[in-house]
């Protein structure tokens, strides 16, 4: 045997250590090198083909092999949107890619993996946000995932020339399906374990993770599920077939404005296609013209109403967490109600002949009242309610199912005035305090740039509370272990943990309200389902 001086070897071990070679993993497209040392990051790696050209709007297709070693050390572009979260990011329809950290020195012992799924109304956001760095997730033993993925036009866009071609709608949420396919395959070469996922997201994500329970196509994919402020849930959603709620079907919208040759809209570009399908609308008021870039009931993709879905047992049997925080409502603001005049036109809105109803379960005599009644109102019927429902959906199959209430108000919180705000948690999930950055863009309300006193040593225990608890559910299913609080399960008295100045289970959240909201919600159902005399298809 050839002996080489140790000199010599000490070179060649210093020249592989800089180079990146030591991180070298091998997916099912090629080679990638990553960056770190006790947590090794690898970003922006494609797991579709760019949907581009012909593949405008077409479910993703696998990614082109490459050849060498692919340095894996930028964020996948940001896929288009209106606007921005993140200042200074590229956009790009090349733009389904994944990144990935994982421990440097782990176990012989495959390692859970956590996928989280962002945010942003389905319309904006990207994987490349500061919130969502896995690094300090990671470093608790688990493999971190993140994913973009098309949205508004680009990913919900539905038309009968495309239902021919099989997918009409819900290209973005193909693209989650592919992303966790991705991670079936190439999980274990970054030391994860592909039969222990668990599917986390926040806002528009918490709603993905759900509606990802009733899709055929995800079935085997994720066997824990974490949402977080899942919007909608328990409301009926567009129909793409069909007239909803009265509305004009997606298709007369787009027939006017596209045209109905697809190649002649595949070959408009990103912007000519972004100013057709005209301003962002996360809450679907300009859904009645058809314009509501959204998840659609397809019947392939979402067979049907995921709360009919749910509410029937039709969804894939996982371990859950699931919650909300308790100012949601007053994101971007919150609503326009600062008075008693101002509560009484907005309840005659909201609740129509329930009205007087709705002033016994939401008291306001005062002005002072009125701002915290409309934002409970919001909080209740757009988060909490169809949370709740879940919840009780899922807890019959699954003992496993928790339920949680964030209600810490951070400097931060009281800064902008929105109390424990929409996303305000995602910090303490992700364990990225306190520098964390909400990017959010100048038009939005409020200053988000976080200022040192924001977070104080009550924020950072609270930290290590959730992404503790986080990190112990997707290790075993339960988010109980050595030197976390005891959580009770949910069906346990419709149990929950309070994430908050203290942490403490409690149980029944809000139930007076939240019974009257899921009464609103079955009659509104009952009226959509009458109104189009079908069952949903």
């Amino acid at each position: 045997m050839r002996h080489f001086p140790i000199a010599v070897l000490f070179s060649l071990t210093s020249l592989i250590a800089g180079s990146g070679l030591e991180t070298l993993v091998k997916t099912d497209s090629g080679l990638v090198a990553g960056s770190g040392t006790t947590v090794r990051a690898y970003k922006g790696i494609p797991y579709a083909a760019p949907p581009t050209g012909d593949l405008r709007w077409k479910a993703p297709q696998p990614p082109k092999p490459w050849k060498g070693v692919r340095v894996a050390k930028s964020y996948p572009a940001m896929c288009p949107q209106t606007v921005g979260l993140i200042t200074g990011q590229p956009a790009s329809e090349d733009c389904l890619g994944l990144n990935v950290w994982t421990p440097a020195h782990s176990s012989a012992d495959k390692l859970p993996v956590m996928v989280w799924i962002h945010g942003g109304g389905f319309q904006v956001g990207a994987s490349s946000q500061s919130l969502y760095d896995g690094e300090p997730l990671a470093s608790q033993g688990v493999v971190v995932v993140s994913i973009n993925y098309r949205m508004g036009v680009f990913g919900f866009f539905a038309h009968p020339a495309l239902s021919k071609e099989g997918v009409d709608g819900n290209q973005g949420l193909l693209d989650m399906v592919a992303a966790l396919q991705w991670v079936k395959h190439n999980v274990g070469q970054f030391g994860g374990d592909a039969n222990n996922v668990t599917i986390f997201g926040e806002s528009a994500g918490g709603t993905a993770v759900c509606y990802l329970m009733v899709m055929p196509a995800a079935q085997g994919l994720f066997q824990k599920v974490i949402s977080e402020s899942a919007a909608w849930m328990f409301n009926p959603i567009s129909h793409v077939r069909e007239s909803w709620y009265g509305r004009v079907p997606f298709e007369q919208f787009v027939e006017k404005q596209f045209g109905g040759d697809l190649a002649a809209m595949r070959s408009k570009t990103t912007a000519e296609v972004m100013k057709v399908a005209g301003p962002m609308d996360m809450a679907g008021e300009r859904a009645d013209r058809g314009e509501a870039y959204m998840p659609a009931v397809d019947g392939t993709v979402l067979p049907d109403d995921p709360a009919r879905l749910f509410s029937s047992g039709k969804f894939h049997h996982v371990s859950l967490i699931a919650g909300t925080n308790a100012d949601e409502g007053t994101l971007l603001g919150g609503p326009p109600v600062r008075n008693v005049a101002q509560w009484n036109k907005f309840a005659a809105k909201q609740f129509g002949p329930r009205a007087e109803a709705a002033a016994k379960v939401y008291p306001v005599s005062a002005d002072a009242d009125a701002y915290d009644a409309a934002v409970h109102v919001n909080t209740d019927w757009v988060f909490l309610q169809g949370t709740r429902s879940v919840l009780r959906a899922v807890s019959k199959v699954s003992p496993n199912t928790y339920q949680y209430q964030f209600t810490r108000v951070s400097g931060l919180g009281k800064r902008i005035k929105w109390g424990s705000f929409h996303a305000a948690e995602i910090p303490y999930v992700f364990a990225t305090l306190p520098d964390a950055a909400y990017g959010t863009s100048p038009s939005m309300v409020g200053d988000f740039s976080v200022h040192p006193d924001d977070y104080t040593e009550t924020d950072d225990r609270l930290s290590k509370a959730m992404s503790g608890a986080w990190v112990r559910f997707a290790k075993s299913g339960d988010p109980n272990g050595p030197g976390l609080p005891q959580w009770p399960a949910f069906r346990q008295g419709e149990a929950y943990m309070e994430f908050g100045d203290q942490i403490a289970a409690k149980s029944a959240l809000r139930k007076t309200e939240l019974d009257f909201m899921n009464d609103l919600s079955t009659r509104q159902r009952e009226h959509a389902s009458a109104a189009t005399g079908t069952s949903g298809h």
